[in-house]
């Protein structure tokens, strides 16, 4: 099993920057993609940025430019740089990983409990 903590979000005002955190503990080992997801009101979650267990990145067009997805592998942490936010940023963010193919890893993925980023005009 793989927990996953977020941690980094709260208000902001538009235009700031927020960092958000999410580190993983337990069965690390079986950590392959992760990723931020999120959901706003009213709205289905989408997701925002992916990172490979080899660093490539993905990215929603909605934040492309603005948000920065990385990871410290030692750490089994990833992080969202968030730039540039808008009043449209403001949702519950969630933590998200997928596990390797290891044949013990399993098939499970893992989420966070979301963290909440409020962006104010």
């Amino acid at each position: 099993q793989v927990q996953l903590v977020e941690s980094g979000g709260g208000l902001v005002q538009a235009g700031g920057s927020l960092r958000l955190s999410c580190a993983g503990s337990g069965d690390t080992i079986c950590i392959s993609t992760m990723a931020w997801y999120r959901r706003s009101p009213g709205k289905e979650r989408e997701l925002v940025a992916a990172i490979s267990s080899g660093g490539s990145t993905d990215y929603a067009d909605s934040v492309k430019g603005r948000f920065t997805i990385s990871r410290d592998n030692a750490k089994n942490t990833v992080y969202l740089q968030m730039n540039s936010l808008k009043p449209e940023d403001t949702a519950a963010y969630y933590c998200f990983a997928s596990p390797t193919l290891q044949p013990m890893c399993g098939m499970t993925t893992w989420w966070g409990k979301g963290i909440l980023v409020t962006v104010s005009l």
